[in-house]
């Protein structure tokens, strides 16, 4: 697959050359998409062909794309993925297990033409497992996990968004997996499948809590733990402007920064952070305290003083704090809404800046073309319905 090469750009990402076929699916699947896409990776998405012509519905997590519209369950689509998925480096799916292989486009089947291929597969609960076929959602993954039982209130858990699960133990997993076979193959010349699965991920992000529990440092119940809520110096506390503050004090000059800003070094209660008998006098204390001035009132306070108090932003406010400012952690995309710059930084070969998300199937010809098939060829495919 020859790739045209992005206009307007001094920097290549690293990824540039390599080439990702994304084939359609919501959520941690495309996030993967636009991670490799940002870093420099040629990724073409597979649409259904009856959006063609419509404004990307999700115009952040599918930047970066070139956009084909083919008919995945018409039997004549089978040869056009095949032909993409023969000059790609990496494939990705979201579909639950087993219908990729019903569509003619598993793993077996694509890897057979091309050997050094990696696919990959994002699910929520794997390709194998009791629950493998049923369906789910981030919650219910973090919930059989663990994950959901560690976060909230003492009383109930908390939905926290969907960033364990669907993000971070699905799409930021299966990325990492992608990368790391495709090391493997530029050294074996044989390619593989990246099983990457939500539960699994959502686990393997508790790593640091799991080895706290085996050493007897956690109580397996919420608000117990010093980072989980449980300490008065390691929460959120409400303002007088009904804003909010995060402490994250994890040591002792931080501590006693935070009690020197707010004039409670008489208290006993602030005498020994750790000592767990007094934390509910000191979040009493604290709670009054913050409650006596606005949240930018105590961000002004703490600023420089080494306490770890920040001003709980809100989306709207996050990109305009001078420190993500001055490192461009967010951007104005063309759509003209704020997102995420690409992640992470790299010295020698900068990510690349991020193309707008296509109209659905506006590289339909394009692709095609570059994978050998005619205009007449193309035209045939659209009248039958293969293609948008």
């Amino acid at each position: 697959m020859n790739h045209p090469t992005r206009t307007g750009l001094d920097t290549n990402g690293p990824l540039t050359g390599i080439r990702v076929l994304e084939l359609g699916g919501i959520g941690p699947a495309p996030y993967t998409g636009m991670l490799l896409g940002d870093l420099g990776a040629d990724v073409v998405r597979i649409d259904r062909p009856q959006e063609a012509g419509q404004d990307n519905p999700a115009p952040v997590l599918h930047r970066g794309r070139r956009s084909l519209t083919l008919d995945l369950k018409h039997p004549d689509s089978t040869g056009v993925v095949l032909a993409l998925a023969a000059e790609a480096d990496v494939v990705i799916e979201g579909f639950r297990p087993g219908v990729a292989e019903r569509l003619g486009v598993g793993p077996e089947t694509l890897l057979a033409r091309n050997p050094a291929l990696v696919y990959g597969r994002m699910t929520g609960w794997g390709q194998d497992g009791p629950l493998a076929q049923e369906p789910g959602h981030d919650i219910n993954f973090i919930a059989l996990t663990g994950a959901l039982h560690a976060i909230g209130r003492a009383d109930t858990p908390i939905v926290p968004l969907n960033l364990l699960g669907d993000m971070g133990g699905g799409g930021l997993l299966l990325a990492f997996g992608v990368v790391s076979a495709l090391l493997g193959a530029r050294t074996t010349g044989r390619g593989q499948v990246v099983d990457a699965a939500m539960s699994d991920g959502s686990a393997s992000l508790l790593a640091m809590v799991h080895g706290f529990l085996a050493q007897g440092r956690w109580r397996d119940e919420r608000e117990s733990n010093t980072i989980d809520g449980g300490s008065p110096w390691y929460g959120v506390y409400r303002c007088s402007d009904d804003r909010h503050v995060a402490l994250g004090i994890g040591d002792r000059r931080s501590y006693a920064a935070l009690v020197e800003v707010l004039g409670l070094g008489s208290e006993p209660a602030f005498d020994d952070q750790y000592d767990r008998a007094a934390w509910p006098a000191m979040r009493e204390s604290l709670t009054e305290v913050f409650a006596g001035r606005t949240r930018d009132d105590w961000a002004r306070a703490f600023e420089g003083r080494g306490a770890c108090v920040s001003p709980v932003l809100s989306l709207t406010e996050a990109p305009h704090h001078p420190h993500n400012a001055a490192r461009g952690t967010f951007r104005t995309g063309a759509h003209g809404g704020i997102e995420p710059a690409p992640v992470p930084r790299f010295s020698g070969t900068p990510a690349v800046e991020p193309e707008p998300a296509p109209v659905i199937g506006s590289h339909t010809d394009e692709v095609l073309a570059q994978v050998g098939y005619g205009p007449e060829a193309i035209a045939r495919m659209r009248v039958k319905g293969v293609v948008g």
